[in-house]
This record gives structure tokens, sequence and C-alpha cells, in this order.
């Protein structure tokens, strides 16, 4: 006999989603990186070749202004939880209220203020105001948005749907400043001899970042509108900040997933030096735009495959197997080392790590939400902002330590203010082309141990902890006493 109506509705989530709520949530993160991408991809190209700050003071900038960050985000997190929820919910509104002036920020990011003044000390106070003014945007609208996974539904299903959906959010909004940038933010310049080589637009980067405005303010208004709040958040948030940050110090999971968020992230931000090796070793910008398809193609191929394979194998199993292919690539493109003729070899290495990075990027959020409940169940304290700001600030300091070794790093080789100017130069250009194959080699491979031998969550770990957090969000009262039966 089949089974009955009642049987069947029992076999469904609660709060289960489709597909249209996902693609509504991957809005948010289009928006975000519509805005985030193009700083990563192109502010230090012109911050050195529009504004000419020198490449170790461009470090020191984007070091101090971390050191802000470290108060910033997680305040910005205890902001976000102390909040009470309101009939739009706990996360959405920021969606609404911030991403105006995060948007704006960025653009003002890109205001060329040395057409009014050649004042190297005013110059540079103009970068750190508005390089700070984004970042503390930035996180007053990621904190939220991140957070709002967790609430949407606490379906394992429906986040792997999210975090999928996520990925393809970020890889439209990624995609638009790493393929159509390059086009427009250049200027070419023919030498004597007939060959050609580019330097920076300063009009170009600031239209650029325009366009990236507005298309930013559209999409996470697309997000706000076409998202719900499942879960429900408590009326009135019991937060104790410093329990639930020692809480995260004390937790393995939390831990490692801080520090790979340190890796992916710093990796992601030390991929746009390859602007440098582009324009100054291999003299193409738009290698670019092929690059950005070597390594974007294979997640969008591998989006269709992940959620199945996350289903059998789990996230941190399918995660290491990503990143060890990764890894392996990024080495064997360190020993080649291809010539100046030979950049069809560092695009094919682009496209094999790309492959392997698709399953760390793509299953990525939904370990974020796992590691979230993992909290809930240890400590009975609901956090979910808190974790995710402090996420956020390890992310953000992946990108520092990236941008600050890559820049020091590029100093110390020769990359000096006449480089902005011309194409090659013999041992520069040699130079850059080590540390864009060295350090990729040595982020890949550390992802890698660390979610193959530290990283607890097993596909069998998450399982209890799943099944604790539905019960606590079907009843009134949590099941803090539970925890005891979820080991590190």
């Amino acid at each position: 006999m089949g089974k009955s109506k009642k049987e069947i509705s029992t076999n469904v989530h609660p709060n289960k989603i489709g597909i249209k709520e996902a693609m509504g949530y991957a809005l948010g993160d289009a928006g975000n990186l519509f805005v985030l991408t193009y700083v990563s991809y192109a502010l230090k190209i012109f911050y050195t070749d529009v504004l000419k700050i020198a490449a170790n003071k461009v470090a020191t900038l984007f070091l101090v202004t971390r050191l802000w960050d470290a108060i910033n985000d997680p305040l910005w997190g205890a902001i976000v939880a102390k909040r009470s929820p309101k009939k739009s919910g706990k996360y959405r509104p920021y969606l609404k209220w911030v991403a105006v002036p995060v948007a704006l920020a960025q653009m003002l990011c890109f205001y060329d203020i040395s057409k009014h003044t050649k004042n190297s000390v005013l110059i540079l106070a103009f970068a750190y105001v508005t390089y700070i003014a984004f970042g503390m945007m930035y996180t007053g609208i990621n904190v939220p948005f991140g957070s709002l996974a967790s609430v949407i539904t606490d379906d394992p299903e429906g986040r792997t749907l999210l975090s999928t959906f996520r990925a393809i959010g970020g890889g439209i909004g990624g995609a638009a400043p790493l393929l159509v940038a390059p086009l427009l933010i250049y200027d070419t310049h023919t030498r004597a001899d007939g060959t050609t080589f580019n330097t920076a637009s300063s009009s170009g980067m600031f239209h650029f970042a325009l366009a990236m405005c507005i298309l930013a303010i559209i999409f996470y208004m697309g997000c706000y509108f076409s998202t719900k709040e499942r879960v429900k958040s408590e009326a009135k948030p019991k937060f104790n900040m410093k329990e639930a940050y020692v809480g995260m110090l004390k937790s393995r999971p939390f831990v490692v997933l801080a520090i790979t968020g340190i890796l992916i992230s710093g990796q992601l931000q030390f991929a746009s030096y390859n602007n440098y090796l582009y324009k100054n070793y291999f003299e193409n910008t738009n290698l670019s735009i092929i690059g950005s398809i070597a390594q974007y193609l294979p997640m969008a191929i591998m989006i269709l495959f992940t959620p199945k394979l996350v289903k059998r194998f789990g996230k941190k199993e399918l995660a290491g197997f990503g990143s060890m292919f990764a890894a392996a690539a990024a080495i064997l493109c360190f020993i080649i080392k291809p010539g100046r003729d030979q950049s069809w070899i560092f695009m094919i290495t682009l496209f094999i790590i790309g492959f392997g990075y698709s399953f760390v990027s793509i299953t990525n959020w939904a370990v974020v939400a796992d590691v979230i409940d993992y909290q809930y169940v240890k400590t009975g304290i609901r956090s979910e902002s808190a974790v995710y700001a402090v996420y956020t600030f390890s992310r953000k300091l992946g990108q520092t330590i990236a941008d600050y070794v890559g820049l020091m790093l590029l100093n110390k080789v020769g990359y000096t203010e006449e480089m902005t100017r011309i194409g090659y130069k013999a041992g520069v250009s040699e130079g850059i082309l080590t540390i864009c194959t060295l350090i990729p080699a040595i982020t890949y491979t550390l992802i890698w141990i660390l979610y193959k031998f530290a990283y607890p969550l097993t596909k069998e770990k998450l399982e209890p902890i799943y099944k604790i957090v539905r019960e606590d969000n079907n009843a009134t009262e949590g099941s803090a006493d539970t925890a005891e039966a979820i080991s590190e």
C-alpha cells in the first residue's frame, strides 16, 4: 500500500525552501560581490597607478584599516545580535538600510582626488577615510546577510541549496568586475616598435565603480523582497558578547573555520595580483578575462553536481578533496614557472585550480551554517550574527595579509612608479611571476591540511546536531541540556 498524506507530509521538512527563494538569496551575494570584487580587483592598482601612492604605503594602509576592523566587526555582530526582530525579520532590514551607503562608499574609493590636490598627505588621508568607510558599511550589510541563511531555513538540504545559489550569485557579482572591467579601466599605448602596453585609466575606474554601485543597490533590494525568515529569532535576544566570543575561541570547528576563512579569502584577494602579472610580465591585460573564465567556468559546471555530492559524501569530505586537487595544480605551476610566451600554461593551471576550489567555494557558506548550529548545541546561545561577524573579520584579515604581503613583495622585487608607465622589465617581472605562483601553492596546501585533518564536523557527526536544532526550532524552549551529547 502507498503512504498516506499524513505519512508523506512528515517526511517534508517544515522549513523547506525552493529554488525561487534560493535565487532571491543569491541576489544578495551578487550585490556584495559587485562592490567587493571590484575593490579587491582594482583598488590596489588605482592607488599605485592613479593616485601614485607607493606600494609599501598602500600595504600599511590596508594593515592599519584592518586594526579598526578588529573592533568594528565584532561590534557589528553584537549590534545585530541584540536587535529584536521586527515584522520584516531580524536580518533582512539591513539589506534595505545599508545598501545605498555601502555602494556609495565603494564608488568614493575610486574617486581621483589627485585632480584637486597634489599633496601626497591629503591624497593618502582621503584613501584612508574612504576605504575605512567602505569596510564599515560592507560589514554592516554582510554580517546580517550571511546570518540570514541560518534563519531562512534550518533544513540541511535547504542550506546546501542556499550555499549553492549563493555561489552562483557570487559568481555573477564577481564576473562583472573580472570579465568587463579589464576592457574599460585601462588605456592602451603603443611603443615605437609597434608593441603595446596598458596603463590604468582614472575616469574608466571611477565610471565602472559607479556602474557597480547602481547594480549592487538593485540586487540588494531584490534579495530583501524575495526572501523570508522562517526560523524564529528570540523576541528579546539575551546576548552576552563576552560569553559568545569566548565560546567560539574554545570551539575547534569554529577555530578551524576562522583559519580556513583567512586562507580562502586571502587567496581570493591574492589572485588580484595576477593583474600585475598580466600587465608587467605577459603584457596582455585581456588575460585577466581569460583567467577569470578559467577559474569561474569549473565552478559554474560543478554547481550542477555539488548538492548531490554533498548529500552523498559530506561538506568536509568534498572540500578536502577539492582543496587537495587545487594544491597539486598550484604546486606544479610554481615548479614549471611559465615563460612570457606560455601564458596558456598559466591559464590551464587556473582552470584546474578552479575545478578543485569550486568544491570549497560552493560548500563554504553551508559549512558556516553548520558551525553556527554546532555553537548553539554546545552553548545554548543563538549567536548567528556573532559567529558570522568573527568569520567576516577572519576573511578580512585574510585579505589584509594577502594585500600586505603581496604589496611588500612587489616593493621588494622592484615594483616602482616607473612600472606604472611601462610593461615588462627584466628581473622585476620575473619576480612578480614567482610571487603569483608561490603564494597560491602554499595557501591551497594549508587549506587542504585543515579540511582533511583539523575540521571535525564530518557528515556523520552533523546528523545529531541537525536533529537537536530541528527539535529546538520546533519547540518553544531550547534543549541546551542535550549539548553534552555532542563531542568535539
